[in-house]
């Protein structure tokens, strides 16, 4: 089978960062299924692991960790899927990625794909929305108020990958008000699109901006992206007892100046449930199901910006370079080989 893949840790830049390879396909055993991929997605994990981690000694690594595609074979154990059914994943971080002809996912890490949607525009949504609901209703707990705070959110990055699913997650599924924050016109207009109640400019001081806004300190912050750049603002923006999650990994995250508050800090890695093989890795297969349903029910939509062509390393190197500018729009995508 085809596949895109690299041997050593290298700039995008570099001819041999991502190359074309052959592999043998490989066998479903025990819960995993069998996906022919019909589209995948770039995120921001794809560049990190691209640029810093090595595959073993004379062996290719492949990544990708969003995919849309067809069940060709399914493992012993599968209950949840048969051959010929339509789905869409985020994958697992500690095994091959699915920037392949052909890839093996567990299914309770899968979902059903959105029956209104193509595989690319599906193939947008897995990562980031895995990410955006397991930190609203998982470790924020936004469904349990804090008292005395606004019922509201603020979503530092909110034209991103992540931001842009948070924001019509929170409006469709909870009651907060959605501050969002966005520094250029085109994506301060997109997240307005997608439902922020209130767009406010990340290159600018957050606090006087959100003071301005007259609605009260927010009980949530979700912090997107460069969060070590806002710490200050966050702390100074969030409401006593207030909830602060980021999914970024600043050089240094000092939590003290949360203490006079006593605001809870939280970590979401989307990952985490099938890294370490967690009693309740179902949950993804769950999330994605509810979140197929608000899609094919027009309740939230595909963040897909940009596709650029079919699966192989020329134009993986494109989307790469695209996602590593840290100005994404949405989701860009690659669909078919």
């Amino acid at each position: 089978m085809r596949a895109v893949a690299y041997k050593i840790p290298q700039p995008i830049s570099a001819e041999t960062s991502l190359v074309d390879i052959d592999l043998p396909i490989p066998d479903p055993k025990g819960r995993d299924l069998l996906i022919e991929i019909w589209a995948v997605s770039v995120n921001p994990v794809d560049v990190k692991v691209r640029a810093g981690v090595a595959p073993a000694d004379g062996e290719y690594k492949v990544l990708g960790w969003d995919a849309a595609g067809i069940v060709k074979a399914a493992g012993p154990e599968v209950t949840l899927f048969k051959p010929g059914d339509a789905v869409f994943y985020a994958g697992a971080i500690h095994r091959g990625g699915s920037n392949a002809e052909f890839h093996l996912v567990d299914e309770r890490i899968v979902g059903a794909k959105p029956k209104s949607l193509d595989f690319a525009a599906a193939a947008a949504l897995p990562l980031t929305s895995i990410t955006a609901y397991e930190m609203l209703f998982d470790r924020l707990k936004v469904q349990h108020p804090v008292s005395g705070a606004a019922n509201a959110i603020l979503i530092i990055g909110g034209a991103g990958g992540v931001g842009s699913v948070a924001i019509q997650i929170a409006r469709a599924l909870t009651g907060l008000t959605v501050i969002a924050t966005a520094s250029r016109p085109e994506t301060q207009a997109w997240v307005k699109e997608l439902g922020a109640h209130h767009v406010i400019d990340h290159a600018k001081p957050l606090a006087p901006q959100i003071a301005a806004l007259g609605i009260g300190a927010p009980a949530f912050v979700f912090s997107t992206t460069n969060t070590g750049d806002h710490l200050a603002s966050i702390v100074e923006t969030i409401a006593p007892q207030g909830r602060f999650g980021l999914i970024d990994d600043p050089k240094v995250l000092d939590i003290v100046p949360f203490k006079r508050k006593s605001v809870s800090v939280h970590w979401e890695l989307m990952f985490t449930r099938p890294l370490f093989n967690t009693a309740d890795m179902i949950e993804q297969h769950k999330l994605l199901t509810k979140v197929a349903e608000l899609v094919d029910t027009g309740k939230i939509r595909t963040t897909l910006t940009e596709t650029l062509g079919t699966i192989n390393a020329a134009n993986l190197k494109k989307a790469h370079a695209l996602v590593e500018t840290g100005k994404m729009k949405g989701k860009v995508v690659l669909a078919g080989f």
